[in-house]
């Protein structure tokens, strides 16, 4: 294992499921990395490893920041990646197991030897499956519910949760490098992608989160009251409202997106993304089937 992944505990996980989001590029809104960090505090996950930041960051572009602490003492914080631990909470289908969290800043450095290091925690603690979340700009209103779209490349996962593989070609983030170690470590794996407003994209997105949160949970077949994340994501829809009100061409811009998306939703109907419920009961058959990812 490689050096630069610090230990401060070295947990039993039973059959963990690792959930991954990384702020940055693949993190409009913020949504996926407020995402896992509402599950780990939901789930009081636990701080258990971390990886060093010097060989994978810029610092010139993740800066690293001053804080003072009592009676004036300065300090660096510098950023990182941490990994976390948590026993999932029975649900409708108890999932019995643990789950990872592995959440910050995307780095800049040496994405393949991060990605490898990753993946080797998750073979080594005999992951069973990785659920990567990211979110993305679109055209899409901010007063209809947040499209949520998931693919996967493993065949035996995507037919038993519905998903396809990506059909993206082009610049990729950290996830789609993730998604390759994954694999080559025999970990299957899939990603959610909540849709941001992309003429809100400087603000923080609860309602996206939320998407996130709640699909999550019910993948991983674990039980979670996000009603505080749901009062900030309708607080977030009416401020938006308001500010939108505002301006006349901001306001016709809005109404033609809403249109588009109601055709698109009475075309498509709910075929848009997967029933939360039924993704559980496909996790679980698919683990069942398959222990160990193999």
């Amino acid at each position: 294992m490689s050096d630069a992944l610090r230990w401060q505990d070295r947990p039993h996980l039973d059959r963990p499921l690792v959930v991954v989001a990384f702020e940055g590029w693949n993190d409009a809104g913020d949504a996926a990395s407020l995402a896992v960090s509402y599950l780990a505090r939901a789930w009081d996950a636990e701080r258990f490893a971390s990886i060093d930041p010097e060989e994978f960051y810029d610092f010139t572009e993740t800066r690293p920041l001053v804080r003072l602490g009592d009676g004036g003492a300065r300090s660096i914080e510098w950023p990182e990646v941490e990994l976390l631990s948590a026993r999932l909470p029975p649900g409708e289908h108890d999932a019995g197991r643990d789950v990872l969290f592995v959440r910050g800043v995307e780095p800049q450095l040496k994405w393949r030897t991060f990605c490898q290091l990753l993946a080797d925690v998750a073979a080594g603690y005999s992951a069973e499956m990785g659920l990567i979340l990211g979110a993305l700009l679109a055209d899409v209103p901010h007063t209809r519910p947040v499209r949520v779209t998931g693919s996967t490349d493993d065949e035996h996962l995507g037919a038993r949760l519905g998903l396809s593989p990506s059909r993206y070609e082009g610049p990729t983030g950290i996830v789609g490098v993730l998604h390759h170690a994954f694999s080559a470590a025999g970990v299957p794996s899939a990603s959610f992608w909540a849709s941001v407003p992309h003429y809100v994209h400087q603000v923080p997105s609860p309602k996206a989160a939320l998407a996130l949160v709640e699909r999550s949970a019910g993948v991983l077949g674990a039980t979670v009251d996000p009603s505080d994340l749901r009062d900030a994501a309708a607080d977030y829809e009416r401020q938006v409202s308001e500010r939108v009100a505002d301006d006349e061409d901001a306001a016709a811009y809005v109404a033609s997106l809403e249109e588009a998306d109601d055709a698109e939703a009475d075309s498509h109907g709910a075929a848009l993304v997967a029933d939360p419920d039924r993704l559980a009961e496909e996790v679980e058959r698919f683990l069942r089937h398959h222990p160990g990812g193999s």
